[in-house]
């Protein structure tokens, strides 16, 4: 019988040794945040949201390169004779128009390999962490900085030349024969 009410007290001392700490919390001390009028503190070096500044992009497509998903497409187009090719905030001379940037926020993995290297450093990875949507498609950012009409325009272009070049080839085999 003696050891019936050690054993009870003891499940009684254990349970409230156990609720200790959650009765501290619970009436001393708050755990949680308030979140739309308190937020926590982010770390310094956290990856949250992918932010880029395709105006600076060269259109190397190295981001594109790294990136182990696949969630970066990158359209390039050469420049037109009437495009002027403004240098970037680095002072670097663009060869190439950035015609479609687009980054697929649902397939991120927010690594950040597709910062690194970047020569221009048009991607950064921001400590934002509020840009959760309902939608799909809301998580694509698409960064196109042309019409369809004006791309349709580039790309009858870039056929010229690329039928230019041909005629050039075949002139000089010709030639050689």
């Amino acid at each position: 019988m003696k050891n019936y009410f050690i054993n009870v007290w003891n499940a009684f001392y254990t349970a409230l040794v156990g609720l200790k700490v959650t009765f501290l919390h619970l009436f001393i001390k708050s755990v949680t945040v308030k979140y739309p009028l308190e937020r926590d503190k982010v770390p310094a070096n956290s990856r949250m949201k992918l932010e880029v500044d395709w105006a600076d992009c060269i259109g190397c497509k190295a981001c594109e390169r790294a990136c182990p998903v696949q969630c970066i497409h990158i359209d390039t187009s050469k420049a037109l004779p009437e495009d002027n090719l403004a240098a970037t905030k680095n002072g670097t001379a663009r060869k190439l128009l950035v015609s479609n940037f687009t980054i697929d926020l649902s397939e991120c993995l927010y690594c950040a390999l597709c910062v690194y290297p970047c020569p221009e450093d048009c991607i950064n990875m921001t400590p934002n962490y509020e840009f959760g949507k309902y939608d799909r498609k809301l998580l694509i950012e698409q960064f196109a900085p042309f019409s369809d009409d004006d791309r349709a325009k580039r790309q009858a272009f870039e056929e010229e030349l690329k039928k230019k070049k041909l005629a050039e080839k075949a002139v000089k085999t010709k030639e050689k024969e």
